[in-house]
């Protein structure tokens, strides 16, 4: 009998409900063992199903626990808010060859508000984003055929921060015009907090990661150095 696909429980939102109102050290550290059996154990063990399930078909994807997993600790250094710990959980998947931020990958989170399943290019530098874009205008027509698709608009929607006006050195009506203006290229699809306990969360992840991976792979080429 095949073994159940791996996912999250009721007991990982009350989990983050609860961190949610008490986020704080003393409440977290009494609770530990919670974080561990109902944060860490669900999320590595996604993670190390992708792990073995994007061999078959998106083998330049990096999952592991150790550098897909972002920690539950918060960067209060320059933050105004400081609360301890983040009242979401996180994974992140980067393309082979690229650091764990740069380029383009897939990603997902659960928090007590929603599930988020996606990925694209978030906050590239500026010379990336240049290679982006020329790379854009000069193939729009396969960027097009990828957004526009069936399969990606069953699953995604395309998104991210935008100019108001097409950047400087495009021309304004360039056919590509829209496409350039993107600072960021997100494409991701936003569920009920609940759905990370279905038992339908797991394919969900896989179907959205095969619908958002030509889109990563696109923008990655002009990047691609290896």
């Amino acid at each position: 009998m095949a073994a159940a696909a791996p996912r999250f429980t009721g007991e990982t939102l009350k989990f983050l409900r609860a961190l949610k109102r008490n986020n704080r050290r003393e409440w977290f550290n009494a609770h530990r063992d919670d974080y561990d059996s109902h944060i860490r154990a669900p999320m590595t063990a996604v993670v190390e199903q992708l792990a073995a399930d994007f061999r078959s078909f998106a083998p330049e994807i990096v999952a592991s626990p150790k550098l897909s997993i972002y920690r539950i600790y918060r960067d209060t250094r320059f933050s105004e808010n400081k609360a301890p710990y983040k009242t979401h959980a996180a994974a992140v998947f980067p393309t082979r060859g690229f650091a764990k931020h740069e380029g383009a990958g897939l990603y997902f989170h659960v928090s007590h508000e929603d599930v988020w399943i996606g990925g694209g290019m978030y906050a590239p530098q500026p010379p990336q984003l240049y290679a982006v874009r020329e790379h854009i205008a000069a193939n729009v027509n396969q960027l097009r055929a990828i957004v526009e698709s069936p399969a990606f608009r069953r699953r995604v929607t395309l998104g991210g921060e935008k100019l108001t006006r097409v950047p400087r050195g495009f021309p304004k009506d360039h056919a590509a015009a829209e496409y350039l203006k993107y600072r960021y290229f997100i494409a991701g699809a936003e569920f009920p907090p609940e759905f990370a306990a279905s038992p339908k969360f797991y394919a969900t992840v896989l179907a959205v990661f095969r619908a958002v991976l030509p889109l990563s792979r696109f923008l990655n080429r002009p990047l691609d150095t290896h």
